[in-house]
Order: structure tokens, then sequence, then C-alpha cells
């Protein structure tokens, strides 16, 4: 039975308990199995009697809620396609998106959304645009029509789901109901390993953004599992939200928990008193004992924040129940990632594009290496490529782009999925993630550079730094551009400190400061936060010149 089928069924397993809530200023407002289920069949019932057929494509165009989910499910149902749009993208993407894609209908969250996209399409040929209506109005009825089974079948396309492309125009990602049911028993099983044969429903709490493939994955693994999720609805109220959840685990990206370590460093500077003196001489410890040069002292230091500090942090970050915090998206400082494991709260990477039905990797809670992301997904084969490039072979691999032969010729050879990204693995099978292929920095001197970890490092150096990108191809030396908060003189002494372990032809020789912050709102990031590096070269020429103009190459 294609996974749409499982879902119904664990929905009227459940039909008396809850199974979706979200937190609308600090109340929890859900559904049960049943409810859910009723949803489901107001918007399967809207969609025919707006007479969609197989294969046609459904823009969603909305925050997280329930009945984004819903809907979601309903439409997979009845056979379209889902083309999720990610709401806080620009309105001009988003257009250029549904030209592509040319569904049948758009729902839109609320009349803004909608009149965002009217705006941004082009003058008076708005009247060309696909219909669209709010999502209130496909549950405003339809009561008394009876509807058939799911109509999905396993080599269906379920979504076209957008990648966000660091350079060039998104791409539309067809996924299958047979690359999703794969892909939901995988992450199940990994979870099931996780949890360690607990009875009962897991608790999950999840703020990512639906529209993104992993994020998508993960709400529909959690409702096979019949697990009670609690979606967060305003981004400025996470914390509180996860507190008053309790969760099991949740999804998260290394922008979140990289805020939620300097918070807590915040909060006990702050406080002061026993709890920093503790705070701060454990840290400092555990430091010392991971460079082999431990001091008398040191496991005291650990033992008292053990028993006094750390629990007491675990209790106001993540609450009492959680097993572990799960990441994915970009890559996690392996600093932040042994943070989180000395207070206690392991955190497991997750590697994969949208592409692979956003995973390919998934670390065993069992065993974490902090820096890597895990072994290969059972049932999917995973190896390395020219150029030490991760090429991926399997059911979670996806048939191909939405109306582009050419470029899906060239991700697909000879049954291998091309991933673009560079990566090693280690004896036990775990994975690292090394660098973008096509982000590699040809110096004028041969060199071949992946910046990624080059700006990895500065940024550890440079906590209030916003993002670092590292530029040079073709040039005698690199650059880099910092945004945030940080003067020139923490820059420089950035540069000096990570420079003093690098290579020369790594070494960073020259920077600029740009006051203005990268984001998803002036088009310098993508839709999941990543650097759009050709156009933030292209915008920022001149900065750029200017760097080259003063230092001689090396």
């Amino acid at each position: 039975m294609p996974f749409i089928g499982e879902i119904f069924s664990q929905l009227k397993t459940a039909a008396d308990s809850p199974v979706l809530r979200e937190i609308r200023n600090g109340e929890f407002v859900g559904v049960t199995g049943g409810e859910m289920l009723e949803l489901i069949r107001k918007a399967r019932t809207f969609l025919a009697a707006r007479g969609l057929k197989n294969g046609d494509r459904l823009g969603l165009l909305a925050a997280n809620s329930v009945r984004w989910i819903a809907l979601d499910l309903a439409a997979m149902a009845e056979g379209l396609i889902v083309v999720p749009l990610y709401f806080r993208q620009a309105p001009a993407e988003l257009v250029a998106i549904i030209k592509d894609s040319t569904p049948s209908l758009v729902c839109c969250g609320d009349a803004g959304l909608r009149d965002g996209i009217r705006q941004s399409w082009a003058g008076p040929n708005w009247n060309e645009a696909p219909p669209h209506v709010l999502v209130d109005e496909v549950f405003a009825g339809g009561d008394g029509v009876a509807l058939d089974r799911p109509q999905v079948r396993d080599d269906d396309a379920v979504t076209i789901i957008y990648t966000s492309g660091t350079s060039g125009e998104a791409k539309g990602v067809v996924l299958t109901a047979a690359n999703v049911g794969f892909m939901l028993g995988c992450t199940s099983a990994r979870l099931d390993l996780l949890m360690g044969g607990r009875i009962g429903q897991d608790s999950v709490f999840h703020y990512l953004p639906l529209s993104f493939c992993a994020s998508w994955i993960a709400v529909l693994t959690f409702l096979l599992r019949g697990s009670l999720i609690t979606l967060n609805t305003d981004l400025t109220k996470i914390a509180g939200d996860i507190i008053a959840t309790a969760p099991h685990y949740f999804l998260n990206v290394p922008q979140l928990l990289e805020r939620m370590r300097r918070g807590v460093d915040e909060q006990i500077a702050q406080k002061g008193g026993v709890a920093q003196a503790i705070y701060s001489r454990a840290k400092a410890a555990r430091t010392r004992r991971k460079e082999n040069r431990a001091q008398a002292g040191d496991a005291i230091w650990l033992w008292l924040a053990h028993v006094i500090v750390f629990p007491a942090i675990r209790k106001k970050m993540v609450g009492a129940n959680l097993k572990a915090l799960i990441c994915g998206s970009a890559p996690l400082a392996p600093e932040t990632q042994d943070y989180f494991s000395m207070l206690g709260i392991p955190v497991l990477q997750v590697y994969g594009l949208t592409e692979t039905t956003g995973i390919c990797t998934m670390d065993d809670p069992n065993y974490v290496v902090p820096g890597r992301v895990g072994p290969a997904v059972d049932g999917m084969e995973m190896s390395l490529g020219e150029n030490e490039e991760i090429v991926v072979r399997g059911p979670n691999v996806f048939p191909g782009y939405w109306n582009r032969p050419q470029q899906t010729a060239e991700a697909l050879r000879d049954g291998w999925f091309h991933t673009g990204d560079q990566g090693e693995k280690d004896v036990s099978g775990n994975w690292r993630i090394v660098g973008r292929l096509k982000n590699l920095i040809v110096l004028g001197s041969g060199h071949k550079i992946a910046p990624e970890t080059i700006e990895d490092e500065l940024l550890r150096h440079l906590p209030g730094a916003q993002h670092v990108v590292v530029v040079g191809n073709g040039r005698g030396y690199l650059a880099a551009i910092v945004t945030g908060s940080v003067s020139s003189e923490q820059v420089q002494a950035a540069l000096d400190a990570a420079s003093a372990a690098l290579p020369h032809y790594k070494q960073v020789r020259a920077f600029c400061l740009r006051p203005e912050p990268f984001s998803i709102e002036n088009g310098m990031l993508t839709a999941n936060g990543k650097v759009k590096r050709d156009l933030i070269s292209s915008l920022m020429k001149n900065e750029i010149e200017d760097m080259y103009r003063v230092k001689q190459a090396v």
C-alpha cells in the first residue's frame, strides 16, 4: 500500500487520540486522528469538485499548520502533484516557480500571500495566472460527498519540490510515491533505534517549513508512527514552545543550535556566581581534554557541572524528555555538536538532498562522531566519484527534474545521482561532507580549495559574525566577506588564529566588512538559508576588487 494509505490507516487507529496540534498565543489547538481525516475528506471533496484530475499540479503557499498537512495529504490522495511554495520566499521567485510548474490551482494561506503573487506577476498578465483560492475556502464546506480510496500508485509523482539553488534558477525535483514510501521506512527505523523500544506516543516538536523536503519527510514519518506532532506557528517563540512541548526529539538546522549555544553562554554570564564559575571551568576542561592536555582538577569541574549546572540547562533548554536533537540542511560545526554532547544532549546529523528524497545518511544513535553525518541509510548505495564527489544510487533517488531533460541527464548518469558534494568515509562507514564541488575555488596557482571548511573555521573564531564568504577564484590568494557584529580587529585576529594551522594557499589574506546582513529577504540567501555565492560575487564585485588591489599574490 502506498504511504498515503498507511498514514490514513494510522489516523483511523488514532481516531480519538490527539495527533497534531499548533501552538497559537501560548495555547495548544489540535486535532485527533478522526478530526484530521475529516479535514482531509473536506479538502479532497473541494479538489474533486474543482475538476482537478490525476497528474495536475497544485501549488500550496502557506505557513506551517494542521490544514497545510491535511491539504497536502488530500491532494496526493486525489492523485495530484503538490508544489509546496515557501511563504517567506520573494514573490518574484515564487512567480517563477508557478510559471515553471504550471499548477491548475494555487492555495494561499492568506490574502497577503495571494496579493504578493498578484503584484509580482508581470503587469496586465495577471489574468494568465492559475486560479488562486485561500486555504480557508478549501475547508469551508463540502460535507456529504463520498470519496474513493487514495488514488496514488507507487510510480506516481506526488510532489515537485523546487531546490533553492545557491547559483542559477531553482529546479523542480520530482518525487514519486515509491521514493517517499522507501524513505519513510528508513527514517522510522532510525527513530525506533533512538527511542529504544519505548512504548507509547512520541512527542515531537516541529518548526521547520513544510515546503522543505527533509522537513516534509520528517512530518510524514511522525504521522506514520502515530506521534503527537506540535507545530510552532511563531518563530520568535521557539524557545518557549520547546519547553511547553517537552519533545522526545525534533528536527533542527545548525543556525538554531548555534543560537541556543550562544543564548546559554549569555544567560550564564549574566547570572554569574557559582553557576558561571563551574560552567566556564567545565567548558575549558572539556576543551583541554579533547586536545590531550588535561590538567589536575579538570575532572572535578566536569563532575560538578554534570551534577549541578548541566541538568538545569537541559531542563530549561529542551525539557525533561529529550532523547536527541536531529540536525540537517547544512554542516554543523563539530564544536557545537560536541558542546551539546557535553551538556548531555545528543545531536544526530542527517545529510541529503531533495533529489535523494531529503536523506542519504543518518547518524546511528548508538555511535555518533562529531563532524560526521552518519552511515548511508539501508537499501541505498553511496560512493565517491571523480574529485571525491558523492554519488548515490537507490530507491530514494528522484526520477528527474521537472521539464529539464538535459539537467536530469547531467545529474543522473549510469544509474547514479551525482550530488555535487565532496565527501569522505571513515572505516566505520561514517561520512563527512567536505564541501560543494561547484563551490571549489581554483587559485591562479592551481590550488583547489573548498571554501566551506575555511568559512566554518573563521566563524568559530568570530562568534559575532553572521556569515563569512571566502572568494578567490582565479586570484593569487583568498579573501573573505564578513557580515555581522564584528570589528576589523576581531576579524584580523580570527584570520591570524585560523591561518596558523593552514597551508599558505588556504590562508585568507584580505577581508571586507559588510554592514547589511545576508538574508532571504534581500535575496542573498536561498530559501533554506544558504549563501548565493554567484550573486554575492556579482553584487559585491567592487568590494572584492578592492581586496585584491592592496595585497600581492602569494
